[in-house]
């Protein structure tokens, strides 16, 4: 038996293949053709996930006018969208560790459809976030399975290229969708955007036949998925996982607080219009590919993120002392770009360690590292909206720049098997 086969697939799936058997490769490790359908069917599933918050941010100011309410509650839809981001991977890791990835990335888009749809006639702004909540639980399951799935047949360095190309490629979401939903809001109201975004996902429901199911029947598990749920207890013992995860929800904090302000920023203080707003923050999130990419030439890969600190501590220093003194839009936009730049290099590389590390336990492992950065995201989205939210926006920066510091020199100190 070829030992290479063993190399290129996670130890669950080495450990549950019988001895007398021939180990298979992949698809996508024999199939040029389904290796490129699958980079680009798993940047769709992971926009989705960015499209969900993105497209319609520069629509708050509208909403919060259309609601009759303040800023911060306006904000509170992000929250309760990245709630049902958290919880609906919680749930799905287990589920499609039993049942298989494809089912439950189709269940999920099926939810998804629905809450962007009911969102549309909602009366009140009560309504609306519980509609965000279901527009979050199901955007999860193509945002986690976007992690989920390559971890199912890649490890160590080829898994964290894969990671890094997708992370790279779906630069792209973030970059497109503020634009998008800043000229769909201008020219239909903000209803528009919830439409397009439940066409997006129908049209990649429409492809998902074409996907292959990454995890194997003999490789699922045998338990009734909801005993499989202390498998997280499991995870969160172990330290290496949980600083990695720590380290990307405290960075994801940053990207969300910015999200959350800069249309208020942007629109209301100096005075852009929505798709003004789209096309800065459009130009602004390409930055997130450009570290993304630049992660990969690092070796070991875990250096990566002292620079990404390196970077940070100025970028969000300045910004935050900007915000509360200086009001120049150009210094907040210098600091904002070197932030999302610094941001791509972690998320790359947070990604790739923490799949790597909870590789056995895939679903469960990509839950909880979807689950963290929007447990975060969760908090800080209203926190920028109260008060000043110059001020507000200033203070939450420097409170997680802290923090990414602190889990930065801690993944540093780790030993990594990916170098």
């Amino acid at each position: 038996m070829d030992d290479s086969h063993l190399e290129q697939q996670p130890p669950q799936q080495q450990a549950s293949q019988s001895p007398q058997k021939e180990l298979q490769l992949r698809p996508a490790q024999t199939d040029k053709g389904y290796y490129r359908f699958l980079v680009l069917y798993l940047v769709l599933l992971s926009a989705l996930g960015s499209f969900v918050n993105d497209m319609y941010t520069p629509s708050l100011p509208e909403m919060a006018r259309y609601f009759h309410c303040t800023a911060s509650q306006a904000q509170l839809s992000l929250t309760f969208g990245m709630i049902g981001l958290g919880i609906g991977q919680l749930l799905m890791g287990p589920i499609s560790d039993h049942y298989g990835r494809k089912i439950v990335l189709v269940v999920s888009l099926m939810i998804f459809i629905v809450g962007a749809v009911a969102s549309v006639f909602s009366p009140s702004m009560t309504v609306f976030l519980l509609c965000r909540f279901v527009q979050g639980a199901g955007a999860a399951g193509g945002y986690f399975l976007a992690r989920t799935i390559p971890a199912d047949i890649y490890q160590g360095r080829e898994l964290a290229k894969l990671m890094a190309l997708i992370g790279a490629i779906n630069g792209l979401a973030p970059a497109s969708s503020p634009v998008l939903g800043g000229v769909i809001a201008d020219y239909g109201g903000w209803k528009a955007v919830f439409i397009v975004l439940a066409a997006f996902a129908f049209w990649v429901l429409c492809i998902a036949p074409k996907l292959k199911e990454s995890l194997y029947r003999q490789n699922r598990t045998t338990l009734a998925w909801y005993k499989t749920l202390p498998g997280y207890i499991r995870l969160m013992k172990n330290t290496q996982f949980m600083v990695h995860i720590s380290l990307k929800g405290c960075a994801l904090g940053l990207l969300f607080s910015y999200i959350s302000a800069a249309p208020f920023i942007l629109e209301t203080h100096y005075g852009f219009s929505q798709t003004m707003y789209g096309v800065i923050i459009g130009l602004n999130s390409l930055a997130l590919a450009a570290g993304s990419m630049l992660s990969l030439r690092f070796h070991p890969f875990k250096n990566a993120v002292v620079l990404a600190s390196a970077i940070l501590l100025p970028s969000v220093g300045v910004g935050a002392y900007a915000l509360w003194h200086i009001h120049s839009f150009m210094l907040f936009e210098i600091c904002s770009v070197t932030m999302l730049f610094a941001g791509g290099m972690i998320f790359s590389v947070t990604n790739a360690l923490a799949m790597n590390e909870g590789r056995a336990q895939a679903g469960e492992a990509s839950a909880l590292l979807g689950v963290a950065g929007y447990l975060v995201g969760a908090i800080v989205a209203p926190l920028v909206g109260i008060g000043n939210i110059l001020h507000s926006t200033a203070i939450v920066f420097l409170v997680l720049l802290l923090l990414v510091i602190i889990f930065s020199v801690w993944t540093f100190h780790l030993k990594s098997d990916i170098n």
